[in-house]
């Protein structure tokens, strides 16, 4: 992300977009990620490259905002896709004025709130899930007995 040339000759963008208070400088796609785009948002088949640049884009737009206030592992790009990150500080790479940068780590999709109406609370949605699991685990070992 960080050697993409202005139009003007001899320029440069900033080489990281800020998102809280990290300065994002690189995108990381991670293979279960991948999947679950093509399962939950985009049905075509797209490279990472394809969704880095995407992310890079809204990113630098100010669409990825996080998605409580408190924690800073989810977050909603255009206020409708909610993604799971991670960040890790780069080595040998700083700002201009010798801060972090930090590579933003893409764990999951979970999907769009427009489609899974689920998503729009998301701790509810997880207790569900947990739920629902626990009382597969104890239907199952109910059969075996």
């Amino acid at each position: 992300m960080k050697d993409k040339t202005m139009t003007r000759w001899s320029t440069y963008e900033p080489f990281y977009a800020i998102l809280g208070d990290k300065k994002i400088a690189d995108i990381v796609i991670t293979n279960h990620a991948l999947n679950r785009w093509t399962d939950r948002v985009d049905r075509n088949k797209a490279a990472s490259e394809e969704i880095c640049n995407y992310l890079w884009d809204k990113l630098k737009q100010g669409e990825v905002v996080s998605y409580y206030r408190n924690e800073e592992d989810v977050y909603l790009v255009e206020d409708d896709l909610v993604m799971v990150c991670e960040f890790t500080e780069l080595e040998n790479e700083a700002d201009l004025a010798g801060g972090p940068v930090h590579k933003m780590i893409v764990v999951t999709f979970l999907g769009r709130m427009s489609e899974t109406i689920e998503l729009r609370d998301l701790k509810s949605y997880y207790s569900w899930l947990r739920h629902s699991r626990r009382m597969t685990l104890i239907k199952n070992s109910r059969k075996r007995k």
